[in-house]
């Protein structure tokens, strides 16, 4: 490769390692999320007894 041709190549690594890099933090971040919302939830609970 000529090395404009490979500095492209590697720009193109890297922008695509660092886009999968952020893919992956924002879902663990939902993932965690998701897992806060869930142990907030039973935390509060729900009574099965309904004041009608």
């Amino acid at each position: 490769m000529t090395g404009l041709a490979m500095e492209s190549s590697e720009l193109l690594y890297h922008l695509l390692l660092d886009r999968a890099i952020k893919v992956v933090i924002a879902v663990v971040a939902l993932g965690v999320l998701a897992l806060g919302m869930a142990a907030i939830w039973r935390k509060a609970g729900r009574t099965k007894k309904r004041p009608d």
